[in-house]
């Protein structure tokens, strides 16, 4: 095995120590939520309804448009996990408001943005995540549980399923290969390339995700991918990437003669036809080492604990000195 594959091997193992047995589905509904199978734990129904009845007072809207407000995804079913949401959902009808339905799920989007800026709630170390529903939507779930009425909408049922965990592995590390190329094209510098590449993964994903519920439901190969996606942190890298690059191309700097030499280097670049082994290998050991540096930062630099003696200093995100050639720090 030649040094090139012998790094490539530990970033694959790195990216590989995902808690896939957590897709798994459980034996029992969540404890920290559900006292049985149909009540939930005391002081939570009231507690969500408040949260959810909270939010909807902030936007102006009477709150005799609200049709139910409900929990569902896996925090309502057997497929839950320590690192599930409470997926609070507001249903109504979007007409009520205004006729326009899309501009009516755009003001939602902006107002539920701004209150998950503002509030980091969570009960039992689940976090709450708001979504307003238009009760003409068509949704995916395997259980719906009422807090106006307190019972079930629909009932989510114990199944054996068999997972393909290696399929789910292969789709959501084929997904992150592109996220990281992404990565690459912003710190080059090329902002519109990024941004464009950065929207059209984003609607793969969604697509991807999409046919996958309706052809075999939350545990498609598909669905567990966008969760691995999710949990591992690539969703928002990806969402931050496609907002970082709208707003570098968008910028205005005094810097005038900078921007027009970027302008002009992102231009000149071709892509060559043929296979030109050292100029791949040169490729090849930039991109490895950008993973590398870029998987350490996640990994130790992005903790909010403070330096406290012995430990006086953040580490270095730099490759050990005793890494292989071509596989050095930043």
């Amino acid at each position: 095995m030649s040094e090139g594959q012998k790094i490539w091997k530990e970033f694959v193992q790195d990216n590989e120590n995902f808690d896939l047995s957590s897709l798994k589905p459980q034996e029992t509904l969540n404890p920290k939520l559900w006292e049985d199978e149909n009540t939930l734990k005391n002081g939570i129904l009231e507690q969500l309804k408040k949260i959810a009845l909270d939010f909807f007072d902030d936007l102006g809207l009477e709150k005799n448009l609200i049709k139910d407000i409900t929990i569902t995804g896996s925090s309502a079913s057997f497929n839950w996990s320590k690192y599930s949401d409470i997926d609070l959902h507001i249903l109504l009808d979007f007409k009520r408001v205004n006729k326009d339905v899309d501009l009516v799920g755009e003001f939602f989007r902006g107002k539920i943005f701004v209150w998950n800026n503002r509030h980091d709630i969570k009960i039992n170390d689940h976090e709450v995540e708001i979504y307003v529903q238009n009760t003409k939507e068509k949704h995916h779930s395997e259980g719906v549980y009422s807090l106006k009425n307190g019972k079930w909408l629909e009932k989510p049922v114990k199944k054996d399923v068999n997972i393909d965990y290696n399929s789910v592995n292969k789709k959501a590390m084929s997904i992150i290969d592109c996220i990281e190329r992404v990565e690459d094209l912003f710190e080059d510098k090329e902002y519109k390339e990024a941004h464009k590449c950065g929207i059209k993964i984003k609607e793969k994903i969604k697509n991807m995700r999409s046919a996958g519920l309706e052809d075999a439901g939350i545990y498609s190969v598909e669905n567990l991918a966008f969760k691995m996606l999710r949990r591992t942190g690539y969703m928002e890298i990806l969402s931050d990437l496609v907002t970082q690059s709208y707003d570098k191309i968008h910028s205005m700097t005094q810097n005038f003669v900078k921007n027009l030499r970027i302008y002009m280097s992102n231009n000149a670049k071709t892509e060559e036809k043929g296979f030109f082994k050292l100029e791949e290998i040169e490729k090849y050991q930039k991109s490895i080492k950008r993973r590398h540096s870029r998987m350490k930062k996640r990994l130790i630099g992005k903790g909010k604990q403070k330096n406290s003696p012995p430990f006086t200093k953040k580490p270095s995100y730099s490759r050990s000195k005793s890494a292989p050639a071509g596989a050095g720090g930043a």
